[in-house]
């Protein structure tokens, strides 16, 4: 693993085949040593995400000095503190640049989450991604606020199961796309109030000029159809490129509706403004999870060792919620 410092040994995922997305074996890893800030999390559970999916493929790199290891965000247990104040033993949550799919991972403490009071290890672990990436984008960037509606695309996955919910909480009207109908009544039950199957109705011509927020995983295949639907002063986050990377933009609408087209990535951000979003995440989110009004929509669990059958079912596009891999 170049560019990160290990010490001791750990059993962790190790992608054998870099042409191979598949080849994820569980191997031999050496244990992080940590740095200045930092503790040492022995993982209980780690998310599985479809930037995962991306960085077995060869297109999603961990930022510099990261580990290579699979896995953007775990639970587990504190068993080194290193130099700062946090309590050996603790229970927590972490955000990660990399390293989730191994038995344990060095975390920046800013980075660090409660663990909700009567989760799991697994339902922590779904969740802790999930939910600074929604607020950050729809809230932080976005400023979804009472009476406006936003569009979530892909409101059955990971991302749009928690999205959903989070909108609710705001006072959001909340349309979705989805695949299926199954897929739609699972958004329903979440709280959304705008049901539509991409497969069956166009939600440019549905949405037209009403939504004022777009969280968008499509990027490429949607520009036309989102700058349709968004409402004059809307605001899209494009936050995947699952429909591609390059489309033509017509400036007019763009200046005409006086648009605000927006890309995030959480990943590659700083230290410091990781440690920022976790703590307006946690003042705000945490408190619905720890009330039930916002809840983790766990579709399913793996052993660690089974990490590649995890991506298999991601990837199948049949999993409602977020997949969890248990160490």
């Amino acid at each position: 693993m170049i560019g990160f410092k290990y010490g001791g040994g750990m059993k962790a995922i190790i992608q054998t085949n870099l042409e191979d997305p598949s080849s994820l074996e569980l191997g031999d890893a050496d244990k992080p040593q940590l740095k200045d800030g930092e503790v040492l999390v022995q993982v209980r559970a780690a998310g599985v995400n479809r930037a995962d999916l991306l960085q077995a493929r060869g297109h999603y790199p961990p930022p510099p000095g990261a580990s290579e290891i699979i896995g953007l965000e775990v639970a587990g247990e504190v068993v080194d503190a290193g130099d700062t104040d946090i309590t050996v033993g603790s229970k927590v949550g972490a955000l990660l640049a990399g390293g989730g799919y191994a038995e344990y991972v060095a975390v920046p403490k800013g980075q660090l989450v409660p663990i909700p009071t009567g989760y799991s290890f697994a339902e922590a672990a779904s969740v802790v991604e999930v939910a600074c990436t929604v607020w950050s984008n729809i809230a932080m960037e976005a400023g979804l606020t009472e009476g406006q509606t936003i569009l979530i695309h892909g409101g059955a996955g990971g991302i749009g199961t928690f999205a959903i919910q989070v909108a609710k909480q705001l006072g959001a009207t909340v349309a979705v796309t989805a695949g299926s109908d199954e897929k739609l009544e699972t958004c329903k039950e979440l709280g959304a109030d705008i049901l539509i199957n991409y497969n069956e109705q166009d939600f440019a011509e549905e949405l037209k000029n009403q939504c004022d927020v777009i969280l968008d995983i499509m990027g490429a295949k949607y520009l036309k159809k989102n700058l349709i639907a968004l409402a004059k002063g809307g605001h899209m986050v494009t936050i995947g490129m699952q429909g591609g990377t390059k489309a033509e933009l017509n400036m007019g609408i763009l200046l005409n509706k006086r648009l605000t087209l927006q890309g995030t990535t959480l990943r590659s951000r700083s230290v410091e403004d990781k440690a920022a979003i976790v703590a307006d995440t946690i003042t705000n989110v945490w408190p619905w999870l720890e009330d039930g009004s916002v809840k983790h929509h766990l579709h399913g669990t793996y052993p660690l060792a089974d990490a590649a059958k995890a991506h298999k079912a991601l990837d199948s596009g049949e999993v409602t919620g977020k997949l969890v891999l248990e160490v």
